[in-house]
């Protein structure tokens, strides 16, 4: 039988880039969006504030974007100040691109294993979905849904009895099927 574990966010992950009042190198997002007009153009960025200073420093959503351009629904979850926008937001690859940003998801998210009571099982078929694109090694989602120290799933790895169609070592955001083998 398929298990299901699931990665999901708790909070909006930190936002590496260089600080220029305090050298600091991350920002905390707030979800709080300002939005600016140019006639029929629009601004809107996303704030973040300093983890240092609590210096503003704004992150590009939007720029001179005609307002019959915008989806209305868009341009009211910017006014609502929407954390759910600014959680979507910052995982878009064109957004942290645009702005020179990275992610740092530590502590910011939790795997949700629904129980423990398929760790008595001889043959163990897990399913992990990512509810966010949060990179993490995969031989720790195992460890801590098992109860494994990393060592020990290193070397169930190199036996053969912990095996999956993707590469567990490294860093994996996207869902993966694993088979673990007592």
């Amino acid at each position: 039988m398929l298990n299901t574990w699931f990665v999901m966010p708790t909070c909006l992950p930190l936002v590496l880039r260089r600080c220029h009042t305090c050298a600091s190198e991350s920002f905390r997002a707030n979800g709080k969006f300002r939005v600016n007009a140019h006639h029929k153009l629009l601004d809107a960025w996303l704030l973040a504030l300093c983890t240092s200073c609590g210096e503003t420093t704004r992150l590009t959503i939007l720029e001179r974007a005609h307002v019959r351009s915008i989806r209305p629904e868009l341009l009211d979850r910017m006014h609502d100040n929407d954390p759910g926008l600014a959680a979507e937001l910052l995982q878009d690859p064109a957004v942290r691109r645009r702005n020179h940003i990275a992610l740092d998801w530590d502590g910011a998210w939790r795997l949700d294993t629904g129980g423990t009571d398929h760790l008595d099982r001889e043959v163990i078929d897990i399913e992990v979905r990512f509810l966010a694109r949060i990179p993490v090694r995969p031989a720790r989602l195992v460890a801590e849904g098992c109860g494994l120290s990393r060592s020990e799933v290193e070397r169930l790895i190199t036996e053969g009895k912990l095996v999956s169609a993707v590469r567990l070592s490294g860093r994996l955001s996207g869902d993966f099927t694993f088979t673990l083998k007592r």
